[in-house]
């Protein structure tokens, strides 16, 4: 059975919507609203609102919206029901007992856990078995220590496809929950078979300890030659770093930021515990909120190839809008970190240390990478590296920075800092214009997606739809008038069964003396429709809807209803006409 609605009552008075976002999220206060920069994708301008008036937040960029158990879900990557137990444990109450479909995805979820640790033991323990004595001697050759094996749990995936299923159905696992954690395929008929074979593996660790997937290092020549765990009901690679578990705890306020497994290890084996990595992807705007939870600053250590600098890049633009102080190091002799570890043995954590020290900010880094690309004793090579800089410049909001930056520009080409700030000013304009014209079509594409998405009839009842959401918004924001609007309509005169399946909810919720609060639509709708509901809510908001219109609107969708049906009766009438026709040429056939 759902949630009661007292406790849910009581959640949401104790979980005041705007004050648990603005943990997450930079809020400033606009109107009677509250606006940031949206934490579920990557933008400079802020379109995250949230309305505390309905409990609600939107994402005008990506379209993501609902309530806050909506946004404490995504968040922190939990289900529903972990997104209460987070607000509830925050307020200091208990949640009743779990209905059965929620029960039902906590088991799977549990012994996707349980499957997961089981074959975290049967790898480790093969490494030591004769089969893993190749494993076992490479970690040995890339510098790893008994302890530093056992610590991050690493272990071999045996050749055969078939011994880790044996293995995991006589500890009493069954194939489907083996194929849910990914550890499996399954094939034609009851054929199971492992996923990782004759590979080195490294368990990932969420930060609540549980084993939530696998990477694997293979020791043949098939490809690829790592190979990650697919996202599961408990792991999604943009949400998880590997080694946070370690990190978040010992990390004296700064994250070293590198791109592999053997690099963290090795460097958390040198005594550097704060080294992070991504999942086998390219950093995300996700992972980078995560790690601003955890550090003030980040040092990204990336390869010194020409991919490892452009991922350098990417990754300066995910994390300069946290906020976050960045630095880069360069590491000398085109090698990451753990060749770097291996080359100077003993004196390895010093030198590395004395990198660390003397890196320069993300703009440091940048203006250097730009002038080895030019010959600065050419008038044409200081207006080419002038020109980059500037388009570098543009991208601080910090006048301060800004200014500093300018000045030493100024020194190194002999040019006027006013000139520099100029220019620098002139390159935000142009930016500013393109990035709010690209965000315009993109919040322009995103609704109508998203729209289209959960009410595929919007668009060929678009006069109708929008004044059908326009009252479900009213009804939300004023249950008190909820009666005087269901007494002039019912759910049948709506164009659109999505809207019109709401509004039954509202209608049955209000007649039974239930609340209507977006909060207690959630057990109701799935996170694209909230989502749907988050926008009627919003654009509620800047229209503030009065008995009078609303009238208005109920005159629409009637208006258009009859329009509609009278639709239908000429093409039911056509329809008919042409079974006619055609029944009468067979005929005289």
């Amino acid at each position: 059975m759902p949630l009661p609605d007292g406790f849910i009552e009581e959640l949401k008075f104790k979980n005041d919507v705007t004050e648990v976002i603005s943990s997450y999220v930079n809020l400033k206060r606009r109107g009677r609203n509250f606006v940031g920069l949206c934490p579920f994708h990557g933008e400079k301008t802020a379109s995250f609102n949230v309305y505390p008036q309905s409990g609600s937040f939107y994402c005008f960029g990506c379209g993501v919206g609902g309530d806050i158990i909506t946004f404490v879900e995504r968040i922190e990557n939990l289900d529903y029901i972990e997104a209460v137990k987070f607000l509830a444990q925050r307020a200091g109450i208990s949640v009743p007992q779990n209905n059965k479909k929620d029960e039902e995805m906590a088991n799977l979820k549990r012994r996707i856990f349980e499957v997961n640790r089981e074959s975290a033991r049967f790898f480790h323990e093969n490494l030591y078995s004769q089969s893993g004595k190749g494993a076992l001697a490479y970690l040995k050759e890339r510098g790893l220590t008994e302890k530093t094996i056992k610590r991050f749990g690493l272990g071999y995936s045996p050749k055969s496809r078939y011994e880790l299923i044996n293995y995991l159905t006589t500890k009493g696992f069954k194939y489907e929950e083996i194929v849910n954690a990914n550890l499996a395929y399954a094939g034609k008929g009851k054929s199971v078979s492992a996923r990782f074979f004759d590979r080195v593996m490294f368990p990932i660790i969420d930060l609540r300890g549980n084993v939530i997937a696998f990477g694997g290092r293979v020791m043949s020549d098939q490809k690829p030659k790592y190979l990650n765990t697919s996202d599961t009901l408990v792991f999604k690679k943009s949400l998880n770093l590997f080694s946070l578990n370690f990190a978040k705890n010992d990390n004296d306020g700064t994250l070293i930021l590198v791109e592999g497994y053997m690099d963290v290890i090795a460097l958390n084996q040198a005594g550097f515990k704060n080294a992070v990595a991504t999942l086998g992807t390219a950093l995300t705007s996700e992972q980078a909120k995560i790690m601003s939870r955890y550090a003030k600053e980040i040092v990204i250590c990336y390869d010194s190839d020409t991919a490892g600098q452009q991922a350098a890049s990417r990754a300066i633009e995910l994390l300069r809008p946290t906020g976050i102080l960045i630095k880069v190091i360069t590491v000398p002799g085109n090698k990451d970190p753990d060749e770097f570890m291996r080359a100077y043995g003993s004196e390895g954590p010093a030198r590395f240390s004395q990198l660390i020290k003397s890196s320069g900010n993300d703009v440091e880094y940048r203006l250097k990478k730009a002038a080895f690309n030019y010959n600065l004793e050419t008038s044409e090579g200081k207006i080419a590296y002038l020109k980059e800089s500037v388009k570098i410049l543009a991208t601080l909001n910090d006048l301060i920075e800004q200014e500093i930056y300018a000045g030493k520009l100024s020194e190194e080409i002999g040019i006027a800092k006013d000139s520099v700030i100029s220019q620098v000013s002139k390159e935000q304009r142009k930016n500013r214009k393109i990035r709010e014209k690209k965000q315009f079509l993109q919040i322009q594409q995103n609704i109508s997606a998203r729209n289209n998405k959960v009410n595929t009839e919007k668009s060929d009842n678009l006069r109708a739809a929008v004044a059908e959401e326009a009252i479900i918004a009213y009804i939300i924001n004023n249950p008190e008038a909820a009666n005087t609007v269901f007494s002039k309509l019912s759910p049948d005169d709506f164009c659109t069964s999505f809207n019109s399946r709401i509004y039954t909810v509202l209608k049955d919720r209000v007649s039974k003396g239930r609340p209507i609060s977006i909060t207690d639509l959630t057990q109701d709708f799935n996170g694209d429709e909230l989502s749907a509901i988050a926008l009627m809510l919003a654009s509620e908001s800047e229209r503030m809807s009065t008995k009078e219109t609303v009238i208005e609107y109920i005159n629409v969708v009637l208006y258009e209803k009859e329009k509609l049906n009278k639709k239908n009766i000429v093409l039911a009438k056509d329809i008919e006409i042409i079974e006619y026709m055609r029944k009468l040429r067979e005929h005289k056939k």
